[in-house]
């Protein structure tokens, strides 16, 4: 059975140009990078290497990236590192947004637990957060606001330029989870004007279990993981050479195809979402602007969050076995429960239980989008006639 991964927003494959450069980490180049022989100083212009390669896709520099395992450690080492010094509370007031991934949700909550305030900001029927909603929450004591930069669902890119620039007039921190975003439209520190970003290695083909933050310099957090004086004392833990070369390579790859792959995404897109429109009648898709070039600039190549009417998702992919893809909504015993997302744009429940997010990749085929349209329609017509 020909298989459709459509799922990309959840984790993409490893590239194959990754896996090459990464294998001899996993034999003759096995130093401890930390030791003074041979053996670990043949590994000093290697990371280094990997490290100019993360920071030229952000336009940062070197020193303001610093590797990890990967966004949930970013985002907490954000959140925990601005409130808590020295395992000391510091207190104050947070700004997220009502969508924030589970690995910014949960640090939130764990420091508003703490005594932190969190202020939570809501968004518009396109998955938008109006930055001047954001410049109303700002408090005297606001210490940090963390906004992703694109919606992982429907794909919304968030006016995140607009906001930092509010924060850095209000001499508040701003940081941005760009997990997903990273390797879908250019993310240019310097022009977003964030002062720290996650990146996640996985979602850009890359292994699991590595990533990045960027933290502009001159802006100081308290150490996550507290051990040796790894990673400048940023973060301890013996560095993962062979993830962190691969990191850098998949960084390098998206560097070099630039807009040309965003293109290539579109595409793909677009070819599966006019291949669903064509076959079925009453299919919607969230989050979309009736401006081709208004949606063009403030959605994701890749994403593509639809309906399906008179099913629902889980049981119409269920019946696709073919195609890998995520739904929006769970149903148990007749009730259907939103994700943070569908309920912050308010769409009924009666819509959102047929809710799909289909998402394209680099190594996405146009055969392979064909093929999971055709059999996701053939599924919906059995399941509805």
């Amino acid at each position: 059975m020909p298989l459709s991964y459509l799922d990309n927003n959840a984790t993409t494959p490893i590239a194959p140009e990754v896996t090459k450069v990464m294998q001899p980490y996993f034999g003759e180049l096995f130093g401890n990078p930390s030791s003074s022989h041979v053996k670990g100083t043949e590994l000093d212009s290697v990371i280094e290497t990997a490290r100019r390669q993360v920071a030229l896709f952000l336009n940062a520099e070197p020193g303001e990236i610093t590797f990890n395992s990967g966004g949930s450690e970013s985002n907490n080492h954000v959140l925990k590192g601005i409130f808590l010094n020295r395992e000391q509370f510091l207190g104050g007031h947070l700004i997220i947004s009502c969508f924030e991934h589970p690995a910014i949700q949960q640090p939130a909550a764990y420091l508003e637990s703490l005594g932190v305030e969190v202020t939570r900001v809501g968004c518009d029927a396109l998955g938008m957060i109006d930055a001047d909603e954001v410049r109303r929450a700002l408090r005297p004591d606001t210490r940090l606001v963390s906004i992703m930069h694109a919606n992982n669902e429907i794909g919304a890119i968030q006016p995140i330029r607009e906001i930092a620039r509010l924060c850095r007039e209000a001499n508040v921190l701003c940081h941005t989870d760009a997990a997903q975003s990273l390797g879908k439209v250019p993310v240019d520190v310097q022009q977003l004007g964030v002062d720290l970003l996650t990146l996640a290695g996985h979602k850009l083909y890359a292994p699991k279990g590595v990533g990045a933050l960027y933290i502009r310099s001159g802006v100081v957090l308290e150490p996550l993981i507290h051990g040796a004086s790894h990673e400048r004392g940023v973060r301890a833990g013996t560095e993962n050479v062979a993830y962190w070369v691969g990191l850098g390579e998949a960084c390098r790859l998206l560097t070099e195809q630039g807009e040309i792959h965003f293109d290539q995404l579109r595409s793909k897109r677009d070819l599966l979402l006019s291949r669903l429109q064509s076959a079925i009648p009453g299919i919607t898709v969230n989050g979309t602007h009736e401006d081709p070039d208004a949606d063009r600039q403030s959605r994701l190549p890749n994403t593509l969050s639809v309906n399906f009417p008179k099913v629902i998702g889980a049981e119409l992919l269920a019946a696709t076995p073919s195609v890998c893809a995520s739904t929006g909504a769970a149903c148990h015993s007749g009730e259907t429960t939103l994700s943070d997302t569908l309920k912050a744009i308010g769409l009924e429940a009666s819509v959102a239980q047929g809710t799909v997010r289909l998402s394209v990749g680099r190594m996405t085929t146009f055969e392979e989008v064909e093929q999971g349209a055709e059999d996701l329609i053939a599924s919906w017509h059995t399941m509805t006639s």
